[in-house]
């Protein structure tokens, strides 16, 4: 089955959707995106995707396209037109198509909206999540308004890449200061000895992670008691437990920082009782 792309209000397939030359995302990286989760034929957690979208928006002056009732219709529709039972949807939306300048077109221009959807196979997250991953720590070259869920991710990239090489699924960002930020696609964390759960403040140094919001209600109802402060590679190192969270790897142990191993180099019970518990704390939407 050919896989079918919206791109500003036509269904088209992938292979044929396209955003015009000048389209402000494709030239500035003036656009926003988001990547929500779709879980046994639902949406996961819209609601708060949406209210990220729209702050992100906000940030950047850019129109939000239109209204969220409109947007999850288009949503659903993207996501059956491509079967997708489990997998994800990627929105994104730029400032729109204009005649290039480095200043904002006037008058605005109306916004690009983009979505695409893709199945991924459940089992072998959960395989991976078994197994415990690796991470490497590199400097944190990025601007500072990573609040921003903005489509300028080359130095995510090259993380990404650098983790790749290094035999690694994760790259870890460090501050000036020595402390961890968050990865290259991930919200960071980790367990200390006596049990608390460690990550960063998401204030202006991180993003917002939807399921760093969620697992923060989840750890709640576990009882857990969370730390929301600055760690650094040592501290992650000495741990009991490390992990990363996402739409796309959800509650992912980590096993090792830099080659050297966390806890017993083996997932840990935390992490793998905060993945089985997250769902039953999310928003669901059935396609």
């Amino acid at each position: 089955m050919s896989r079918i792309a919206y791109v500003n209000g036509q269904y088209l397939p992938h292979a044929n959707a396209a955003v015009h030359v000048e389209d402000r995302g494709f030239q500035f990286a003036d656009a926003v995106y988001e990547v929500c989760e779709i879980r046994d034929g639902c949406l996961v957690d819209p609601t708060l995707h949406f209210e990220r979208l729209e702050r992100s928006l906000r940030e950047l002056r850019i129109a939000v396209p239109t209204s969220r009732a409109a947007m999850l219709v288009v949503m659903r529709r993207v996501a059956r037109a491509n079967r997708v039972h489990d997998g994800s949807l990627y929105i994104q939306v730029s400032r729109g198509r204009a005649r290039r300048d480095h200043v904002f077109p006037t008058p605005a221009v109306r916004p690009t909206v983009v979505m695409t959807a893709k199945s991924v196979a459940r089992a072998k997250g959960e395989a991976l999540a078994e197994q415990g991953i690796r991470v490497i720590t590199v400097p944190d070259n990025r601007w500072e308004r990573v609040d921003i869920k903005s489509v300028s991710l080359l130095p995510n990239c090259l993380a990404k890449q650098a983790a790749k090489e290094a035999g690694a699924k994760e790259a870890w960002f460090v501050d000036a200061d020595g402390f961890v930020t968050e990865g290259s696609s991930t919200n960071a964390w980790i367990v200390t000895r006596d049990g608390r759960l460690v990550t960063r403040p998401a204030e202006f140094g991180i993003l917002r992670g939807i399921t760093r919001t969620v697992l923060l209600d989840v750890a709640d109802r576990l009882g857990l008691i969370v730390e929301e402060r600055a760690f650094t590679p040592a501290e992650a190192k000495a741990a009991a437990e490390a992990f990363i969270t996402a739409a796309t790897t959800l509650v992912m142990p980590v096993v090792s920082v830099d080659g050297d191993a966390v806890g017993d180099g083996r997932p840990g019970p935390t992490a793998l009782a905060l993945r089985q518990a997250f769902h039953a704390s999310t928003e669901r939407v059935p396609l």
